[in-house]
């Protein structure tokens, strides 16, 4: 598979130039790498003789367990409104009047799993602009 053409011949890569660092620098340029998440320290270099910005990406680690259980509870609640939308189509099919509020009932305790999820997930979200929004 050939490489992709670019539109002006003027961002095309065309010249090497090759240099010798120490590994000090080196080191210093592999961690520029790493935590900008670029592709190769070629691309660091490129960037700093142009003058272009190198975004920083820090990861935070102490958030993952607040993550899972945003990713847990997100999972539930569509699990939750599946369970309703199957609970809502047989209420809507079925004929016989006590089928009907039985479907009701069903849905009236979805609901309530509902409302317990809602309010652990905004009891996470407070953490979280607390932590966020400290002065």
């Amino acid at each position: 598979m050939s490489r992709k053409k670019l539109p002006n011949n003027e961002d095309l890569l065309s010249h090497n130039i090759i240099i010798r660092v120490s590994e000090k620098l080196f080191n210093k340029l592999d961690k520029i790498r790493k935590e900008s998440r670029s592709p190769s320290i070629a691309d660091v270099c490129r960037k700093i003789l142009t003058n272009q910005k190198i975004k920083f990406y820090q990861e935070d680690v102490t958030m993952n367990p607040t993550m899972e259980q945003l990713a847990m509870i997100r999972k539930e609640l569509k699990a939750i409104g599946i369970n309703i939308n199957q609970v809502t189509r047989s209420f809507n099919g079925a004929k016989a009047e006590s089928n009907r509020s039985y479907y009701a009932l069903q849905v009236a305790d979805l609901y309530k799993h509902v409302d317990a999820k809602v309010d652990h997930l905004l009891a996470i979200v407070a953490q979280l602009a607390e932590k966020w929004l400290q002065k």
